[in-house]
């Protein structure tokens, strides 16, 4: 059977699959679930087109760290939802699933894979310990505490007026800031923050479909890899800070001529290469 419709996963559509396949053993969805419009009805979606025995694991962005770090730069149109541990496991409960096993990961700066049962079979997996030690983790960082989220607003707001103060002070100090990676992550603070062309002079990409191009709102030109050594800015302020690691690495050649990194979040951190 060929499913031509374009639609999202739910109750609806897991009905029809079971009709014309078997139910899955083990059910899969990295960061999807985040992306769901009725994340109530994906869920049972799931509860259908799960096997008595099987196993559902989801992996998706933890807002305890995204809180934590002031991560708000992945924060963008594309998710709907922003999860801790608690409500996934009020919404899997709701519809007859059991969370029986999480993990914490350090995907997209902090992520959460859990793992889901039929209610009726926790004899046959019990419930890990892990799962109170991360409700009892996420009480005591108050994410069951109105004003935490209240907050976090004025935390934002202290790691935009922090990467302003630094691109403005430098440039008037004649220093050439480049930026490296063109993503979501990017475009998100950048536009935030209000930053444009006069503020950075190129943002460098290795993906051959965004180099020429220029990114939304900010007007700053996608370059290849070549015009850093072109160019020898002073500072590269990496957009795509979870994996600043790997990334200052591929550029250490620039210490050559004494560049520095940036890293704008949680905290503005100036890193010599």
């Amino acid at each position: 059977m060929l499913f031509r419709s374009v639609e999202f996963f739910g109750e609806g559509f897991a009905k029809r699959i079971i009709k014309d396949y078997p139910k899955a053993d083990l059910l899969i969805g990295n960061n999807v679930i985040a992306h769901v419009p009725d994340i109530n009805d994906f869920v049972k979606g799931l509860k259908v087109a799960l096997k008595d025995g099987g196993v559902i694991t989801m992996e998706f962005p933890h807002l305890l760290k995204l809180i934590e770090d002031c991560q708000f730069d992945t924060i963008y149109h594309e998710h709907f939802s922003y999860l801790s541990f608690i409500t996934v496991e009020k919404i899997f409960a709701e519809h007859g699933l059991t969370l029986f096993d999480v993990e914490e990961i350090p995907t997209h700066g902090g992520s959460l894979r859990i793992y889901g049962q039929h209610q009726e079979y926790t004899r046959t997996r019990p419930v890990s310990a892990n799962v109170e030690t991360l409700r009892a983790k996420e009480i005591a960082g108050r994410l069951k505490d109105m004003e935490y989220y209240k907050e976090f607003q004025q935390r934002v707001n202290k790691v935009k007026y922090g990467l302003l103060e630094f691109l403005i002070n430098h440039r008037m100090k004649g220093a050439r800031i480049a930026a490296y990676g063109a993503a979501a992550k990017g475009n998100t603070i950048l536009n935030y923050c209000g930053v444009k062309h006069d503020l950075i002079d190129f943002v460098v990409d290795i993906s051959p479909y965004k180099q020429g191009k220029y990114l939304p709102g900010a007007h700053i030109p996608v370059v290849n890899e070549d015009e850093l050594r072109k160019q020898k800015p002073d500072y590269i302020l990496i957009l795509p800070w979870n994996i600043k690691n790997e990334i200052m690495e591929q550029l250490a050649y620039v210490k050559e001529w004494g560049a520095k990194f940036v890293i704008a979040i949680p905290e503005l951190k100036i890193i010599p290469a």
